[in-house]
């Protein structure tokens, strides 16, 4: 069992509705969702270009996928995220778009926000302690030679390299993309999320996200909301 403490809209938001026909999965019930029929883009293509980030789920990432350490029990990770979440104030998300990060597409943010940096770091830093370290196995698939100085020193310290002030919010909707293909896939990107982001996404909750076995798609557990104590069970 793996998990990881993330940002998910709830199961009923337009944008979680969205997210969950252009992946072709729901997040919350783990069931197949119908693609969209966009302008320029086949169906088919849609379930090509969607086939890595559907098996992680509609997300933003915080804490990174680990397995618990040696003696860390699921109640007391529940019982520390809920405390955790209850002290945290909810972070409002100005500027969500359509954007692309390398070859990648997904939700980005067109300027700094460093309220949510500031919890993405927090979140890092308390929950660490309930992290197993990496395996060999583990680091080497994150291509450690590859990686920056700082991105390097945050995988042996942190276990992900993109903690920290190497920290970019982002909710990934697309594998690795041609360059010729950008522009075509970008256009119906847009016409199929821009309506459900014309209203700020608030960050109000925690999701923490579980991969029963290896290779399994990650699926919400359970939502944790900030600045309040409560705790929702969605599976």
């Amino acid at each position: 069992m793996r998990y990881a403490i993330c940002f998910t809209p709830s199961a009923g938001n337009p944008l979680a509705l969205a997210a969950a026909s252009w992946l072709g999965r729901n997040v919350f019930s783990g069931l197949p969702v119908e693609h969209p029929s966009l302008r320029g883009i086949g169906l088919h293509e849609i379930a090509f270009h969607t086939a890595l980030p559907r098996r992680f789920g509609f997300h933003a990432t915080f804490k990174a996928p680990f397995r618990l350490s040696h003696g860390a029990t699921e109640a007391a990770f529940l019982n520390d995220l809920m405390l955790f979440a209850d002290r945290m104030d909810p972070v409002l998300l100005q500027g969500l778009r359509v954007g692309r990060i390398g070859d990648v597409y997904g939700l980005i943010l067109d300027r700094p926000c460093p309220a949510v940096d500031h919890l993405a770091a927090s979140i890092v830093q308390v929950f660490d302690g309930f992290r197993a370290p990496l395996s060999e196995a583990e680091i080497e698939r994150r291509n450690p030679d590859r990686l920056s100085a700082p991105q390097f020193s945050n995988l042996n310290r942190w276990g992900h390299p993109y903690v920290m002030d190497e920290f970019r919010f982002h909710m990934s909707l697309t594998g690795p993309l041609l360059g010729r293909d950008f522009a075509r896939i970008e256009e119906a990107m847009k016409i199929h999320f821009d309506p459900a982001l014309v209203e700020p996404i608030v960050i109000d909750h925690l999701a923490l996200f579980v991969e029963a076995e290896p290779g399994a798609p990650f699926q919400v557990h359970s939502l944790h909301p900030l600045g309040r104590i409560a705790n929702r069970r969605i599976a």
